[in-house]
């Protein structure tokens, strides 16, 4: 059911670079959705009391980003299924006075791959670099879509153990060490979720991972995506993209939720995507 003047937000830390709301007044302008969508920056040591003030002023829903996803878990009331699973949650709803909480990211990847590119995740050899709380939450959404086999790598080992174990699948998910990727052999599928290459440290991976059939996708998007996307072309992947259709595509799962509507998310998408790519910027 779609909610009538109400406000939203994005909260995080930080967030004055965040998206969502161009993105979320683009989807009320397609429906008529009368809202008000903000950026609200919170500490941890404020989110509590921060949640708490937003929705005495109103507000009915919010998307959540770093370092959130997880400490909010903790304030809901109830967590949908593919937010245990995933063990995050990035989609908060108000109803009867309770958070409800939801994780988007998820089933906002596969609707990218599947719906915008056209891909088949069904039997594809996939490799996910990185264990952390990006990697759990598409991790379920992508199992679920058919992967034929998950290879996790992660440089620090046991969190690759608690995302494969989290799963419950050991028949097509197993954990690897990260200096093994050299005779992992050829994957259809890499996903990059780690920030390796993003000025903490240098993104080094062996070309023979990936192949002219390889898809190769990085989480982040513009500037924290260029290291590896320049990898995934020396290596040859036939394709190579970030994960800015992702995030129009979580967001717009995120919007059918509390709107009960799904809006269109091409047009977005592409005007998005001609920012990004250095032809002007979001107003």
């Amino acid at each position: 059911m779609r909610q009538p003047h109400a406000r939203f937000a994005v909260i995080g830390q930080p967030v004055d670079h965040s998206l969502s709301p161009y993105i979320h007044k683009h989807f009320a302008n397609q429906w008529s959705v009368d809202l008000d969508y903000d950026r609200l920056e919170l500490s941890p040591e404020a989110l509590t009391q921060g949640l708490t003030r937003f929705a005495a002023e109103g507000g009915v829903g919010a998307n959540v980003t770093l370092p959130h996803k997880r400490a909010v878990m903790d304030l809901c009331g109830e967590l949908a299924p593919r937010a245990r699973r995933a063990q995050s949650v990035n989609t908060l709803s108000v109803i009867d006075g309770v958070w409800h909480g939801d994780n988007t990211d998820g089933v906002g990847l596969v609707n990218d791959l599947c719906l915008r590119r056209n891909i088949d995740l069904r039997g594809r050899r996939m490799l996910l670099l990185g264990a952390g709380g990006a990697a759990f939450g598409v991790t379920p959404a992508l199992m679920d879509a058919g992967i034929g086999e998950l290879v996790v790598c992660n440089r620090t080992p046991e969190r690759a153990d608690d995302l494969v174990d989290a799963l419950q699948e050991p028949e097509r998910a197993h954990t690897r060490y990260w200096q093994d990727l050299p005779e992992l052999g050829h994957f259809d599928l890499i996903i990059n979720a780690t920030s390796a290459g993003r000025g903490t440290q240098p993104l080094q991976l062996p070309f023979r991972l990936a192949g002219t059939q390889t898809v190769a996708v990085d989480l982040s998007y513009g500037m924290a995506a260029i290291d590896f996307l320049a990898w995934a072309k020396a290596a040859g992947c036939g394709e190579a993209f970030d994960g800015l259709g992702m995030l129009v595509e979580q967001a717009a799962e995120s919007f059918r939720i509390w709107q009960g509507v799904r809006p269109d998310t091409e047009a977005v998408y592409a005007e998005l995507r001609r920012l990004a790519d250095g032809e002007g910027a979001v107003e």
